[in-house]
C-alpha cells in the first residue's frame, strides 16, 4: 500500500451525505472529505452547506453543495443529476437526513406524527431511488459501493414517547437488510447504523416537556456520543474489503444501558 493511499483511504470514490447541514452528516462530511472522497453535500439550509463547503476546499477537500429538501422526489432526482454531471457516480451514499419528534401518542400531535414519517422514511425512499442507478454503475465499474443508513437504538429498544420515531427507524433497519440482499449481488453494500444518544441538533427539535427532561437527566448519568465518534465509524465501514459488509452497526455511549 502506498503511502498516498494511507493518507488519503477513500481516495477517488465520490460520496453523497444527505442531512449535511448539521451534526453527524456535516462530521461525516468532513471525515470522508479529509480521508480522499468527494463529497456532495444535500440538505436544506442552503448557507449551512455552502460554509461547510468551504472547510473542506479550505483544508484541500473536494466537496459540492446542492441545498435540497429531502422529501420532494423531483429535487432529490435533479441533484443526482448534478453529482453525476460534477463529481461523477456515487459510490458511497449516507443517508442521514432526520428528525426525531417524540410525544405521548395521546397528545395526538399528528402534524409531528407526519413530519417523522415523511422525512425519516419518505425522505431516506426518495434518496435511495434517486441513487440507486449511479450507485449500480460504479460498483460495476469500481467492484464496490455503500449504502450506509442512520438508525437508531430506538429501532430495537423500547423507549416510553418514542413510539412514532421509533417506527420510522425500525423501518429503516429493516428495509436497510433487505437491501442488502437484493444490493449485494451488484456488490453494493448496506449497512445501519444504530447510535445510542448522539449529542446533535435532534434534541434541539424535541417540544415534548417530558421528553426534554429526561433527555437533561441523561446528561448527568452518561457521556453521550459525539458526530465525529459517528463519522470515524461510517470511514472504518467504507474502508473495509469489498467482501465485508457490516450489515449492522450499534454505537452506544459506554454507560447507556438501554
Amino acid at each position: 500500500m502506498s503511502v498516498e493511499s494511507l493518507a488519503a483511504p477513500l481516495g477517488g470514490r465520490v460520496a453523497v451525505i444527505a442531512g449535511a447541514s448539521s451534526g453527524i452528516g456535516e462530521a461525516v462530511a468532513e471525515h470522508l472529505a479529509a480521508s480522499g472522497a468527494s463529497v456532495a453535500v444535500l440538505a436544506r439550509r442552503a448557507e449551512r452547506l455552502d460554509a461547510l463547503k468551504a472547510r473542506i476546499e479550505e483544508r484541500g477537500g473536494t466537496a459540492l453543495a446542492i441545498a435540497v429538501d429531502v422529501t420532494d422526489a423531483d429535487a432529490v432526482r435533479a441533484a443526482a443529476d448534478r453529482v453525476a454531471a460534477e463529481l461523477g457516480s456515487a459510490d458511497l451514499l449516507l443517508n442521514n437526513a432526520g428528525v426525531m419528534l417524540p410525544a405521548p401518542i395521546e397528545e395526538l400531535a399528528t402534524d409531528q406524527w407526519r413530519r417523522q414519517i415523511d422525512i425519516n422514511i419518505g425522505g431516506l425512499m426518495n434518496v435511495i431511488g434517486a441513487f440507486t442507478p449511479q450507485l449500480i454503475k460504479a460498483a460495476d465499474e469500481r467492484g464496490v459501493a455503500d449504502v450506509i443508513n442512520t438508525s437508531s437504538i430506538a429501532a430495537q429498544n423500547i423507549f416510553p414517547d418514542f413510539a412514532v420515531y421509533s417506527g420510522t427507524k425500525a423501518y429503516v433497519s429493516h428495509l436497510s437488510r433487505h437491501l442488502r440482499v437484493e444490493f449485494g449481488a451488484r456488490n453494493i453494500r448496506v449497512s445501519a447504523l444504530e447510535p445510542g444518544i448522539v449529542g446533535t441538533e435532534l434534541q434541539g427539535h424535541v417540544t415534548d416537556a417530558g421528553v426534554r427532561a429526561w433527555l437533561e437527566e441523561t446528561k448527568e448519568s452518561m457521556e453521550w456520543l459525539t458526530p465525529h465518534d459517528i463519522a470515524e465509524t461510517v470511514g472504518f465501514i467504507a474502508g473495509l474489503p469489498p467482501r465485508v459488509n457490516l450489515q449492522q452497526v450499534t454505537i452506544m455511549p459506554t454507560h447507556q444501558t438501554s
